[in-house]
């Protein structure tokens, strides 16, 4: 964490940003997937960013230091260790690096045409190196006889090579799509972004709902995954939406209503993905495995409240009987997205489209006949269409 981003700009290029994280936070993500148990940081002092990165070791049970020199490895490594070295401003990705470097030590390489102008280190005439080896950490105490002001990257590097160190290629179509980048300037960083995100919202959206998703998470979701509380605004947005739905429905404006209910869910799938991709970039627990299926559960309960209290109630019908086509209704649903192929489970389970259906029935005065009429078409569906077990999700690059 030496050189700056820019010139004249102090601050280390390791801290850029990309995906709301610090380079050197999506580094430390990499490190702690590979089982590294000792995280060692070359930096001119202890800075606010570094106790954060310390504190996020130190979470995941590995111990963190920061050194200044080349010389203050010998003591922190042993020569039964394997010692993996991460360039500077180097951001790959994770799943790809890992598979790349699991197995024996190896210096991780690619062609000198490329990886020259990308600001990789020459190795030899047709070889430069791609930012990470794997090295015995017996090499390391080699770095004594070197002067105390080596680069320590650099130099670890020259003595695997010497050392007769196994080179391993990185794939061309990993380089060539950006997912093996060494980021050096703030312009870089956007372009990274920009790059990172559309590899993580590439999955095919096969209905109206996730479609529109995608499109928010790319517009706006950089900006929100910078800001520290962004993404719980968007969270609290959704909620209030559906709140405002279901009140509004209360007065009668069932229209009004259920479409604020589906921006609701629109903002609530928003915000899961987002969150999502947080986790995958640094490689963090979704928490309890309950809560998307609890807040699934909570907003199809809403949709039901909001359904029965738009349908008519007959003399002496009773609660339950008055809620019986908006249960079926959100039940087949929910079971037609969960037991058929994806494209069917897609439109199933987009909930933006369902309700906007809804909204169209109501507004055209036909809610009472159109609930029951609904549900019966999709149990109809449901005994004709193929069934499947695929199901779609994020695409993880």
């Amino acid at each position: 964490m030496m050189e700056p981003a820019a010139p004249g700009d102090p601050a280390p290029r390791a801290f850029l940003r990309v995906g709301g994280a610090s380079i050197a936070r999506h580094q430390l993500a990499l490190v702690l997937a590979a089982g590294c148990e000792r995280v060692i940081c070359l930096a001119r002092g202890l800075g606010p960013e570094l106790i954060e990165l310390q504190h996020e070791a130190e979470r995941a049970r590995a111990s963190f230091h920061v050194i200044a020199g080349a010389r203050g490895l010998s003591g922190l490594i042993s020569a039964a260790d394997e010692v993996l070295v991460v360039a500077e401003g180097l951001l790959p990705t994770t799943g790809e690096a890992l598979r790349l470097i699991d197995g024996p030590p190896a210096i991780l390489v690619q062609p000198s045409e490329t990886g020259i102008p990308a600001g990789f280190e020459r190795i030899d005439l047709n070889h430069a190196d791609a930012g990470l080896i794997l090295i015995p950490g017996r090499l390391v105490d080699r770095l004594m006889d070197l002067p105390p002001d080596v680069e320590p990257g650099s130099a670890l590097l020259r003595i695997a090579l010497q050392a007769g160190v196994a080179q391993r290629s990185v794939p061309e179509d990993i380089r060539s799509a950006g997912r093996w980048l060494l980021v050096r300037s703030e312009a870089e960083a956007h372009a990274a972004e920009d790059g990172w995100m559309e590899r993580h919202t590439a999955a095919a959206a096969r209905s109206p709902g996730p479609w529109l998703v995608r499109l928010l998470v790319r517009k706006f979701g950089p900006a929100l995954l910078h800001g520290q509380g962004s993404i719980l605004i968007i969270a609290g947005i959704a909620v209030t939406l559906v709140a405002m739905g279901i009140a509004v429905t209360w007065f009668g404006l069932g229209a009004t209503g259920l479409v604020l209910a589906g921006l609701g869910w629109l903002m609530g799938r928003s915000w899961a993905m987002l969150g999502q991709l947080r986790r995958e970039a640094l490689a963090q627990s979704g928490g309890p495995a309950w809560h998307g299926p609890a807040a699934d559960f909570a907003f199809d309960a809403g949709i039901v409240a909001m359904l029965t209290m738009l349908l008519p109630q007959f003399p002496g019908q009773p609660l339950l009987e008055r809620a019986f086509a908006p249960v079926m209704l959100v039940g087949l649903v929910r079971i037609l997205s969960r037991g058929f192929s994806q494209n069917w489970s897609a439109w199933a389970d987009d909930r933006l489209v369902l309700l906007v259906v809804l909204a169209c029935l109501f507004l055209g005065q036909v809610g009472w006949p159109g609930v029951p009429a609904l549900a019966a078409l999709i149990l109809l569906a449901a005994l004709i269409l193929p069934r499947g077990t695929d199901q779609p999700g994020l695409t993880r690059a």
